[in-house]
């Protein structure tokens, strides 16, 4: 039998036909048991987490049927408690399914700690900028004989004196002490 023969032939639109109508049959259950499975329409609202704490947090996450996965801390943030979240993803009011993941970011207890850079010796001018970067602010600054005249010749934090390396909190305020270019 020739090939134009075959496709004109009876047989072959009766199974054109058989295939077509299987396929239709198996499309239209393979959807319903995707709807099915994965709750097609059923959504959970992710509630509002921010400034919570994680006890207050892990119950409104058992209660919306969603889990949580804490990641690591920011950087500290003063208009936040300690240990409460600051970030969270995906975003509150977002519709997501069930068992999501909701990602958190914490508070940490404080500010990060920094080595006090060696600024002794060095001129104001240059020690204020160097301190800020790193995120100390500068506190009082004093006077005493000294022939470098604007030269930090000592710093201290909360009236002790510190030395180059000591680690202390960001923010935190360095009081210097400067030359004031008399011998």
């Amino acid at each position: 039998m020739s090939l134009i023969k075959f496709i004109t032939s009876k047989t072959f639109f009766k199974q054109l036909g058989l295939a077509i109508v299987v396929s239709i049959v198996l499309v239209f259950f393979a959807l319903r048991y995707l709807k099915y499975t994965t709750n097609h329409g059923d959504f959970v609202e992710v509630p509002e987490l921010k400034g919570k704490t994680l006890d207050v947090v892990q119950i409104e996450i058992d209660d919306n049927d969603l889990t949580m996965v804490v990641q690591d801390s920011a950087n500290y943030n003063p208009n936040y408690p300690k240990f409460s979240v600051i970030e969270q993803q995906p975003a509150a009011g977002a519709l997501v399914k069930e068992n999501r993941k909701i990602y958190l970011t914490l508070n940490p207890s404080g500010y990060k700690k920094v080595s006090v850079p060696n600024v002794i010796r060095r001129t104001f001018r240059q020690a204020k900028p160097t301190l800020e970067a790193l995120e100390f602010e500068v506190g009082t600054i004093t006077y005493v004989n000294d022939l470098g005249l604007d030269e930090v010749i000592e710093i201290r934090h909360k009236g002790k004196k510190i030395t180059p390396g000591t680690m202390l909190a960001k923010t935190s305020k360095i009081d210097l002490v400067l030359g004031n270019g008399k011998g």
